[in-house]
């Protein structure tokens, strides 16, 4: 058994080295007192101070914080709600419509940025030239607004795809007994359904969080002339030598990202275990 085991346990390391080496050295060197990302000239903290003076990174760094966090609340309501009517359904339309939500996962990110370039580009054409739009006196064009709702088209799946598990583990009749005893629709949802399904939900923000911070192509496409996401912002940077300001950048965001899963762990953990005792209490024969 213990042969099989250091063969396991090597491999599991070695994976684990693979994954984050280079984000230990990204750490690292993002307290390097020089420029170079390979000798090590002292520690220093001066890469940190100038991020807080570089006004042009600090502004695509706003707009995708912005950004991030209303895609991913407004992808999580969307996403909710429609796995709530995926899950009643019947079965055979339940399948068809998982099938088409799975689409945009497994799309390549280049092929969705063009067609919702194309789409946004033919959308602005048609009403810049209609009566409407010479009513109210306001031309429409890429920016923010296009980019918002690229980013909520396709993190909406990945919520789906969340919240889904919870609603299948949910007891079927438990939504009709709170009706039974006098709580209306809504009530009944907010208080018996959502909190149920609430690990799935946070878990579908998180992750829709993580996909717009995270995103290059889709934003780069759809974003519009004096709009622009970090993740552009770095390309543009990269033409020319990479300041260490950017490993100070993404060390911060890397502690962020890492304290927020964290939390989400430990807070589960607490609502796993109370929930254990809870049934051993209910059950204690067993």
């Amino acid at each position: 058994m213990n042969k099989h085991r250091i063969p396991s346990r090597f491999f599991t390391l070695l994976v684990y080295v693979f994954l984050y080496a280079p984000i230990v050295l990204l750490i690292v060197f993002s307290f390097n007192a020089t420029k170079s990302n390979r000798v090590w000239g002292g520690f220093s903290t001066q890469w940190y101070v100038e991020l807080f003076h570089n006004t042009r990174l600090l502004g695509a760094l706003r707009t995708t914080i912005i950004l991030s966090v209303l895609a991913a609340v407004i992808a999580t309501i969307l996403g909710t709600a429609a796995a709530i009517g995926f899950y009643s359904m019947r079965r055979r339309s339940r399948t068809a419509f998982l099938a088409v939500n799975n689409i945009p996962l497994t799309n390549a990110d280049i092929i969705t940025g063009v067609s919702m370039m194309l789409l946004f580009v033919f959308a602005i054409g048609v009403f810049n030239d209609s009566f409407l739009s010479d009513l109210l006196g306001v031309r429409w064009g890429t920016g923010f607004g296009t980019l918002l709702i690229a980013h909520i088209t396709f993190n909406a799946p990945y919520v789906i795809l969340s919240v889904m598990p919870k609603l299948r583990q949910l007891d079927p009749n438990i939504y009709e007994a709170a009706q039974d005893l006098g709580a209306s629709g809504f009530l009944a949802f907010r208080k018996v359904i959502l909190p149920e399904i609430m690990p799935g939900v946070l878990n579908g923000l998180i992750i829709a969080f993580t996909m717009s911070i995270d995103d290059f192509v889709i934003s780069y496409f759809t974003k519009g002339p004096g709009v622009t996401t970090l993740a552009v912002e770095i390309y543009t940077m990269v033409k020319k030598p990479v300041t260490p300001e950017i490993n100070a950048l993404s060390t911060l965001m890397f502690l962020v990202v890492f304290a927020l899963l964290l939390t989400v762990n430990i807070r589960q953990a607490r609502q796993e275990t109370a929930s254990a005792r809870r049934k051993a209490k209910l059950n204690p024969g067993r």
